[in-house]
């Protein structure tokens, strides 16, 4: 399936108005296109989004449990009306679609968050999402295609609804099983699939390959583990195709929401296990959904869902039988062993052997390779704080040690040098400040990407800035840990040694952070540091202590093999 050129813009439109896609978008444009958002045309309106997130269903009475908007910057909303063409591209710029304009209206997170995923929490993904974005104006209307968004990998397997349909009916299956998965495929999933075979027909093995849980292991290395676990199915009885799907982790709607999607590509049937599409637990630890909500909502639709679901219990490890079974086949007082996803990332982070009866060999391997031991792994160390505080201190003693210690190359991102070179046209606008450490954090997710070390020295006031350089440093494979150099602010100006407090308090330097500008203390930081109370010194050992317990380092006294 080559990948079609871009179009030029049709004629007529070269004047309108053009919004370039976010990976959100472009994930949910696509899915519009081909028809695997059915019975959506585009976009969704302001009373269908109403409806959406108040009854899980669209004004027409059709159900539909999630919302998909297309938010734009309020200067783009400002220049529309209804009527007009908005030229949708891709992040390159291609044009891919046409938005027909119907309406345009302000979005509001928090009814949002509370209607669709129960909670005002941030720690949800879906919840930050709706918090963290800048775009808070919407725009409605049937969306036309251009072209297709472009892709470059595993285009054996990117099939539209219709292609698999047809796939489907060339192999004569009277019965689809689809299963889904954002991780990769260990043995617990191949028994519970090879189960739902057992009916008859073939299975859809239809892993979302767009955007999921921040932290998840890429998808490059999902599709490598599925395409390594087929051989362990039946011959002709497997299906892989690849779903661009935005998750939202949105727990039981998104259940819902999956099992429509599936029916658009032809499932008869659909596995709904444990915790499907949850995000696991809030700040108090406690789980954002019940283990079997989904599947309670998916039997209360059963009627008008139009698959039949197939609701499976957990799947876990006999020790007495050395083998699955699913947990209301075990026996009381029988020993049973299973093997967490926060136990398995803890294991691949210290190298740990993983159980044989966990995950077959085949995906064992990739996984080793994708995911080393945190000392082998890219690592942002983040400074935060007032000006004054010791950031730039700290970071440069502990770019010495690091180096000294000598496991990966180190480089060192301070804010003043990153103004004078990357962000030099810059002012100190929110907007300004937050494209700054947006900067600050795209070269510290490459540098990652090539598991060496960024240490990035910045005021960062914000905290939504701050998350998202934590979440781009994560989507590269790499580890982030964020220290609040939490010096108080009379000691800051004591030190003063650049007369910038001085100006801020005299009013002749407006927007000063902690002053007249408000600094957002991190709630999330991995380490607090007082340079009031330690000396340089004394505080990069803190921090370096703190690396080598955590596992970015190797112990104190290892030899030349701990440094991978």
């Amino acid at each position: 399936m080559p990948t079609p050129l871009p179009v030029p813009v049709p004629l007529g439109l070269s004047q309108a108005p053009s919004w370039r896609l976010t990976p959100r978008q472009l994930c949910d444009l696509e899915l519009l296109l081909d028809g695997a958002f059915a019975p959506l045309d585009g976009f969704l309106g302001r009373a269908d989004y109403e409806s959406v997130c108040a009854s899980m269903r669209l004004a027409s009475g059709a159900l539909w449990p999630i919302p998909v908007t297309l938010d734009v910057s309020a200067e783009v909303a400002g220049a529309l009306h209804a009527g007009d063409a908005l030229l949708l591209r891709d992040p390159e710029g291609f044009p891919l679609a046409v938005q027909r304009v119907e309406e345009v209206w302000e979005l509001d997170p928090a009814a949002t968050a509370e209607q669709v995923y129960g909670t005002l929490d941030r720690t949800h993904p879906g919840v930050d999402h709706l918090f963290a974005r800048k775009n808070r104006w919407a725009v409605g209307g049937p969306t036309e295609r251009l072209a297709a968004p472009r892709h470059h990998d595993s285009l054996d397997l990117r099939l539209t609804p219709a292609q698999v349909r047809a796939e489907i009916a060339r192999r004569g299956w009277e019965r689809a099983v689809a299963f889904q998965t954002r991780n990769p495929l260990h043995r617990a999933h191949l028994e519970l699939t090879l189960r739902a075979l057992a009916g008859g027909g073939g299975l859809l093995l239809h892993p979302v390959v767009g955007m999921t849980k921040p932290g998840d292991v890429d998808h490059f290395t999902r599709v490598r583990c599925y395409r390594a676990v087929l051989p362990h199915y039946p011959p002709g009885r497997v299906l892989l195709a690849l779903l661009p799907l935005a998750m939202r982790m949105a727990g039981p709607r998104e259940a819902l929401w999956h099992a429509l999607i599936r029916r658009n590509y032809g499932a008869t049937d659909f596995i709904v296990g444990r915790d499907h599409a949850s995000p696991g637990t809030d700040r108090q630890g406690r789980p954002f959904y019940g283990p079997f909500d989904a599947q309670a909502l998916l039997e209360r639709h059963r009627d008008e869902i139009g698959v039949r679901i197939l609701p499976f219990p957990e799947m876990v490890y006999s020790e007495r039988d050395a083998a699955y079974k699913s947990a209301d086949e075990i026996a009381p007082g029988e020993a049973v062993v299973e093997l967490s996803g926060t136990e398995l990332r803890q294991r691949l982070a210290s190298g740990r052997e993983i159980p044989s009866w966990f995950t077959t060999p085949e995906v064992e391997r990739e996984l080793r390779e994708t995911c080393p031991p945190l000392v082998r792994r890219g690592l942002t160390i983040f400074f935060t704080g007032l000006s004054g505080s010791g950031k730039s201190t700290l970071a440069s003693a502990l770019l010495d040690r690091l180096l000294e210690i000598g496991t990966r190359p180190v480089t060192l991102l301070d804010g003043d040098l990153v103004r004078r070179v990357l962000s030099s046209e810059l002012g100190f606008s929110r907007e300004h400040r937050d494209l700054n450490i947006r900067r600050i954090g795209f070269v510290a997710a490459e540098i990652g990407k090539h598991r060496g070390i960024a240490l990035c020295a910045a005021i960062a006031p914000y905290d939504a800035a701050r998350r998202e350089v934590r979440a781009a440093v994560a989507a590269a494979g790499a580890s982030f840990v964020l220290v609040h150099v939490a010096t108080p602010l009379a000691t800051c100006e004591q030190r003063d040694a650049k007369g910038l407090y001085a100006k801020a308090r005299a009013g002749t330097l407006p927007g000063f952070t902690g002053i007249s500008d408000p600094y957002e203390v991190p709630e999330d930081a991995d380490l607090v540091v007082d340079t009031s109370e330690l000396s340089p010194a004394e505080g990069c050992e803190r921090i370096v202590a703190f690396l080598r317990q955590a596992g970015h380092l190797p112990a104190e006294g290892a030899g030349s093999e701990a440094r991978g």
